[in-house]
């Protein structure tokens, strides 16, 4: 006999709620058969069967409120229960026996997205069901908190089964789709799809809350109609009712106006509303100040301009403005630590790295992918990190490793013409650094007026890490390896 538990859920979950039982008592199972659906506060977890067996036992019935490590259901290991005998409800949620690779069913799961990335969302499906794939082709879309994912078929084949929908949450590793290795497409073959692909109900009494949300707005007076609810098929998780309940009230608010001929309503993407949510939070949570200084780029043009061809001969790649910054940042940091440091509760954490964000514009948003250990590259190397990284968020095929980590950013509003601006910080760090167009502006340099190409640039900083006496430091420092680089070769 084997117990059926409640698996550890995270670090900080505690409880779930038994959403779907894939079988019932009787039923025959194989090892890693589906059993039954968890949902947690934020995402839905799925409980297979460890071996062979009967379920013998169910402790725990639908809706019920379960805590890590309490039984859900008993396992009759080895019982002589056939396969065929088993409900055609437990017979579902099992794939086909592969019949070597032709016919065999793959399942497809979704990647691991990032080292604080546990779940996203289900964008759109790319294939139908019964529609031919090839290998690699992407299947789906998966919208995270920072960028958009596809999911690539791993062979040739048929997609067989949607096991979610568009818009469901889904967590790191559950299985979404199956493919039919080698099979051919069939009008048949979109019979297939399970009930789970179509667009989830909603409640016709209003959004249905998890045991545990609907006690938390009780205790806390949260009227449930004003909750948003963003678990399975639109339910109230604790976490939606903890976020209402810690929101400020909110204004009274009439219906979306009606849009004219002229007009045009799109939702935002999970993106864009990430990347709004975060630049809020940014300006909420620190104490943002920006500081300001000029510097006179002739140095660096003229020594473009000495080695531009060399250096392309070298590396392969066009000597730019970026490296100059990044390795004058690098050098400013060190000088200047607590502009590479971060608040963590009443600790501040100093960074002795120099992983810098370089933010780099796509069409669905901003994005700042890493090019780390910036003090141990050479400028060659700085290129090239950046412009692999830039092609890749263009394309839209950054992981979520390349864009997590950061201590310090750079963006460059100059490639658009800006001529001055404040940064916003990219939480949780605590410096940004801005550039700007370059100008040619009459500067006075040894009593006369000459003409130099000039550029402004911004630090945004988190007053509570950083001082101005250290900010204004932090500037000067990049001014002076700007406008006498050979200060970067030397390391002064």
């Amino acid at each position: 006999m084997t117990d059926i538990v409640v698996p550890v859920l995270g670090e900080s979950v505690t409880e779930a709620i038994v959403a779907d039982w894939k079988v019932g008592m009787g039923d025959a199972v194989k090892k890693d058969d589906l059993l039954v659906e968890l949902e947690t506060d934020k995402v839905s977890l799925e409980v297979s069967a460890p071996a062979d067996g009967v379920i013998s036992k169910i402790a725990a019935k639908e809706g019920d409120e379960v805590e890590i490590g309490a039984l859900l259901a008993v396992l009759d290991e080895g019982a002589g229960a056939s396969t065929s005998a088993a409900p055609a409800k437990a017979e579902a949620a099992k794939a086909p026996e592969p019949k070597g690779d032709a016919g065999k069913i793959i399942d497809i799961a979704i990647p691991q997205m990032g080292e604080s990335v546990g779940e996203g969302v289900i964008a759109s499906w790319m294939v139908a069901v019964g529609e031919a794939v090839k290998k690699d082709a992407p299947l789906v879309e998966v919208e995270t908190d920072k960028v958009a994912i596809e999911v690539p078929s791993p062979v040739d084949g048929v997609m067989v089964e949607h096991l979610v929908a568009e818009g469901d949450t889904v967590a790191v590793g559950s299985v979404i789709a199956r493919v039919s290795q080698g099979g051919t497409a069939t009008a048949s073959a979109s019979a297939a799809a399970p009930a789970a692909s179509a667009p989830a109900a909603s409640s016709a009494d209003g959004p249905v809350a998890m045991p545990s949300a609907a006690r938390v707005m009780v205790e806390k007076g949260v009227d449930p109609a004003s909750v948003s609810g963003t678990g399975k098929g639109g339910r109230i998780t604790k976490g939606d009712a903890l976020a209402a309940s810690a929101a400020p009230a909110p204004v009274p608010a009439t219906a979306p106006r009606d849009t004219g001929p002229r007009e045009e309503r799109v939702r935002m993407s999970r993106l864009r509303q990430t990347i709004a949510r975060r630049l809020k939070e940014a300006q909420n949570t620190a104490a943002m100040l920006t500081t300001f200084n000029e510097v006179d780029m002739s140095a660096i043009m003229a020594s473009r301009a000495k080695y531009k061809d060399l250096f392309a001969k070298k590396h392969g790649i066009k000597l730019g403005f970026m490296s100059f910054f990044v390795k004058a940042c690098v050098t400013a940091l060190k000088d200047v630590p607590e502009v590479n440091a971060e608040i963590d509760g009443t600790d501040i954490i100093y960074k002795n790295h120099y992983d810098i964000g370089v933010a780099v514009g796509t069409e669905k948003g901003l994005v700042v992918p890493v090019v780390r250990d910036c003090d141990a590259l050479s400028m060659g190397e700085v290129e090239l990190g950046i412009a692999a990284l830039a092609k890749k968020a263009r394309d839209g095929k950054l992981s979520m490793d390349e864009m997590m980590g950061a201590t310090f950013t750079i963006t460059n509003g100059g490639v658009y013409g800006s001529l001055m601006s404040t940064p916003i910080l990219n939480a949780p760090q605590s410096g940004i650094l801005g550039m700007h167009a370059i100008k040619d502006r009459p500067m006075a340099v040894n009593g006369e007026v000459v003409i130099r190409p000039m550029m402004y640039l911004a630090l945004s900083y988190d007053h509570r890490v950083v001082d101005g006496k250290g900010a204004v430091t932090f500037l000067v420092r990049v001014k002076e390896c700007l406008e006498d680089p050979e200060r970067l070769l030397f390391d002064l």
